[in-house]
């Protein structure tokens, strides 16, 4: 009996041995895990807080997240057929170069609806450049017809118009030769914004007359025909668009247009 005792004494001592083991083995591991775990907390907190310190490393955090939370909104968007709801812009308004033909004066209203009309384009892009060549053409001292007149004779009021030479915008301004002035809003592109073009070119136009002395010589040197014997009508057809404009302002009908030159004589012109 007592050597099945001291048997059963072992044996309890050993499981109880055992179960320390174990139950400090796991304790050690949960610390080693939670220590492990708030070594990885720190380590992302630090990364985060090095990132979120210098703004160039922030700014492309940032740029990288919204890209990757935006494609993937406009993925599920289109795979639910509603992609174009999802890119819905209620701001984009107010990029748009436009004004209700209403909203201006009277004179220019007239003109605005009458090229409106003659270019066939819609009236309230039309608008918003009378209204800003009336206010630049004052404060440039050149008429605001004449600047109208040079643009519908340039590029019929397209403001993408690019021509051979290099010419672009609705003024047709030289960008490569003006480029200098483009760089006041943010460089060359600026040439294809409507209201950008149109300040760059009252601003090469007026120094063109100054230049030049007149209206219809600085014309001349707008098209780049100063020293040519012939501008091929340019000034002509300019200013007989900025009298039939200006009687429009005046509240008077408009002047017939001249009749077409012969045939012959336009063949002879161009030879």
């Amino acid at each position: 009996m007592t050597a099945r005792r001291d048997l059963q004494s072992l044996s309890d001592k050993a499981n109880a041995a055992l179960s320390l083991f174990f139950k400090d083995i796991g304790q050690g591991l949960l610390v080693v895990s939670h220590n492990t775990l708030a070594l990885v907390g720190l380590a992302v907190v630090t990364i985060l807080l090095m990132v979120l310190s210098q703004a160039d490393l922030r700014h492309k955090f940032e740029t990288v997240a919204l890209g990757w939370l935006n494609a993937r909104s406009e993925a599920r968007a289109e795979a639910e057929g509603r992609l174009l709801v999802h890119l819905s812009e209620p701001e984009a308004v107010n990029r748009a170069t436009a004004a209700d033909p209403k909203d201006l004066p009277r004179q220019q209203a007239a003109v605005a609806l009458w090229l409106a009309r003659k270019y066939k384009v819609a009236p309230e892009p039309i608008s918003r450049l009378v209204q800003e060549a009336w206010s630049i053409g004052q404060r440039a001292h050149v008429e605001p017809t004449l600047i109208l007149a040079v643009m519908a004779v340039e590029s019929g009021f397209n403001p993408f118009a690019q021509s051979s030479v290099g010419a672009q915008g609705l003024m047709q301004v030289l960008t490569r030769v003006h480029d200098d002035k483009y760089e006041a809003f943010g460089g060359n592109l600026a040439a294809f914004d409507p209201i950008t073009n149109l300040r760059v070119g009252v601003q090469v136009l007026r120094d063109c007359i100054q230049r030049a002395g007149s209206v219809e010589e600085g014309l001349r040197h707008y098209v780049g025909a100063a020293n040519l014997p012939d501008d091929s009508g340019y000034a002509t057809r300019v200013l007989a668009e900025h009298e039939q404009m200006k009687a429009i302002a005046n509240g008077k009908p408009a002047p017939k247009p001249a009749a077409p030159k012969p045939v012959e004589e336009q063949v002879a012109l161009l030879r």
